[in-house]
């Protein structure tokens, strides 16, 4: 997970004050390695606060890093500046913010769905006997977070912390579905996505990412490997937020459409699984005309 832009502003604006690790003037001569030294000194500084210690003065958090006073305090401000720390104006004393929980979020989401995910993970890959794994999504990537293998001879594995990029791609394409069009537009474009002509039925990219969106899954019938068959469906939060999705491997040779039919219904069971567990409560559709 990448600091937020707003944090290395702030480390840089100590660095650009002067100080190193010691509070001393930083020489114009010495190696620039203050950026690291600062990042440093802010995470220490942040550690400071314990549940037994949720408030501290200037001094004391000083005292607990063994840090100068003057560095705390501009270490302090910037953190401030950044939502990372609250200060009680009247006392001037200091509490972790509300920032660190949008900076643990993504973290958090990922680590819930994938405790969530495993039992049901288990039970999609003895139903079906091939690998079932667990996907989320970092802006550009569809990264595997979590696996049960096939107990095949002949299967389809990927390490966790592989990514995917490539629109053939079942879980890249439904992660796409779920953007706003512009933004997978972009992506594309960018070359961020790879596409070549076997990945699959493209045509108009907005018709057919909209479907995929509509019916919340995606498969890959041989668009990334004439070897392999995908199937991925999305997991929501009790948000109803989209933050992973469920996802289905194996080899096309024992794979045709009637079994790639029924792996699909077992997929989507697994995804709602997961989902309900998650607190998600799927919005039941009006009958047309009603």
């Amino acid at each position: 997970m990448l600091m937020p832009q707003v944090v290395l502003m702030a480390a840089s604006d100590i660095i650009d004050r002067g100080q190193n690790m010691a509070g001393r003037p930083r020489r114009e001569d010495e190696p620039r390695q203050g950026a690291a030294a600062s990042l440093l000194n802010g995470l220490s500084v942040l550690e400071a606060f314990s549940i037994g210690k949720p408030v501290l003065g200037v001094t004391e958090i000083a005292q607990t890093v063994n840090l100068h006073k003057s560095t705390v305090s501009r270490i302090l401000t910037g953190l401030t500046n950044a939502g990372y720390v609250e200060r009680d104006e009247e006392t001037g004393r200091f509490r972790l913010g509300l920032g660190l929980i949008g900076l643990s979020g993504p973290l958090l989401a990922e680590l819930d769905v994938r405790r969530a995910a495993h039992a049901d993970l288990e039970e999609l890959m003895a139903t079906t006997g091939e690998t079932s794994a667990l996907a989320v999504w970092n802006g550009a990537e569809a990264i595997v977070v979590e696996e049960i293998p096939s107990p095949h001879q002949v299967k389809h594995t990927a390490a966790i912390g592989t990514r995917y990029n490539q629109y053939g791609s079942s879980s890249v394409r439904l992660f796409l579905a779920l953007l706003p069009f512009e933004k997978a537009e972009q992506l594309l474009a960018a070359g961020r996505i790879t596409h070549t002509a076997d990945s699959g039925p493209v045509g108009d990219y907005r018709q057919h990412l909209a479907t995929i969106k509509d019916q919340g899954y995606a498969v890959n019938d041989g668009y990334t490997s004439s070897e392999e068959v995908g199937i991925s469906a999305v997991v929501r939060d009790y948000r109803g937020e989209a933050v992973g999705c469920i996802m289905l491997s194996a080899p096309r040779s024992r794979t045709g459409p009637d079994r790639i039919s029924a792996h699909l219904q077992s997929v989507l069971a697994a995804a709602g699984s997961v989902s309900a567990r998650l607190g998600h409560r799927p919005t039941v559709r009006e009958p047309a005309g009603s």
